[in-house]
């Protein structure tokens, strides 16, 4: 899983962000990294929002641990998520339907 590293604390995601999606959802793993749908167009950073949103309601954390570092203006996005292990953010993906392969 490239798309996931700890770093310290907190851990680190690498998304790719499908914006106009239908419905939002986590479709899988696009090379390096997690795939995530939005409903939101990419207009005056509501895709940003709506992602941040979806990864709150996705992983059933508050929105103010969720954080774009990298990648604000990108598809090709990295998120920090604060005081989460690794092995919790998979198990917290994995409950959406997500299935992660080792």
């Amino acid at each position: 899983m490239n798309w996931l590293r700890e770093t310290g604390p907190d851990v680190e995601l690498k998304i790719f962000v499908q914006p106009r999606a239908s419905k939002a959802k986590i479709i899988g793993e696009h090379g390096d990294e997690l795939k995530v749908a939005i409903t939101a167009p990419p207009v005056d950073g509501k895709a940003n929002k709506a992602t941040i949103a979806f990864l709150s309601k996705a992983m059933k954390i508050a929105r103010g641990r969720i954080e774009i570092s990298r990648g604000h203006s990108s598809r090709h996005k990295t998120i920090i998520v604060a005081t989460m292990s690794a092995e919790t953010a998979i198990e917290s993906l994995a409950a959406t339907g997500l299935c992660i392969d080792d």
